[in-house]
């Protein structure tokens, strides 16, 4: 669903590919998605609507190709975020999955808020559930340092909190940082504790 209509292999074909995702990506952040059309994603990457067709059969091809883009980016910037915190205590670990999801949110927040509007849009249910698993299976590795029972759906439970968290303060205005890097440990400890106290 949503695919482009060919994947860039020569490194000029990549570049216009990442001049069309990129200028999507900056009129959603300058106009919003009402400004959104594929002649004015053209003109602003600098391709005639011919080149832009070669590349994406329309708009939601567009759209759901940065969707991918962002979400492998978070993804990757999790597994650094494990791989780097190996060594370190459990809870630096989290902190560090969290920092990973509130670069996500924030390194450009109006984008993040834009894409999280137009993704139930363009019908990506099964991938936006596979992500989904997928960073539920890399916070399991974590939390089960802590609560070595840990099980998957309280990994899922951890994920929604942080995202929760995220996208509420997104919502707010707040630009990310130490306080909002804290709320989340303390929300993610606390359920962590919770869930495993007896009774």
């Amino acid at each position: 669903m949503h695919q482009p209509r060919k994947t860039a292999q020569q490194a000029r074909s990549r570049a216009t590919q990442e001049a069309i995702l990129e200028a999507t990506a900056r009129i959603l952040e300058s106009r919003g998605r009402a400004a959104l059309t594929t002649n004015e994603i053209a003109r602003r990457a600098g391709v005639s609507i011919g080149s832009l067709y070669q590349y994406f059969p329309n708009k939601q091809a567009i759209l759901a190709t940065l969707i991918r883009d962002k979400r492998a980016e978070l993804l990757a910037q999790m597994q650094a975020a494990l791989e780097e915190m190996a060594a370190q205590p459990p809870e630096q670990a989290i902190d560090a999955l969290i920092r990973a999801g509130l670069m996500h949110q924030f390194s450009r927040p109006v984008l993040a808020l834009e894409l999280e509007y137009l993704e139930p849009q363009l019908a990506l249910e099964a991938e936006t559930a596979a992500l989904s698993e997928q960073m539920a299976q890399l916070v399991l590795v974590t939390i089960r340092r802590l609560h070595p029972a840990a099980d998957p759906a309280e990994a899922r439970d951890v994920v929604a909190i942080v995202k929760g968290l995220l996208n509420a303060a997104a919502f707010a205005g707040e630009s990310g940082g130490a306080p909002l890097i804290a709320r989340c440990r303390r929300a993610v400890l606390g359920y962590l504790d919770r869930a495993k106290a007896p009774g």
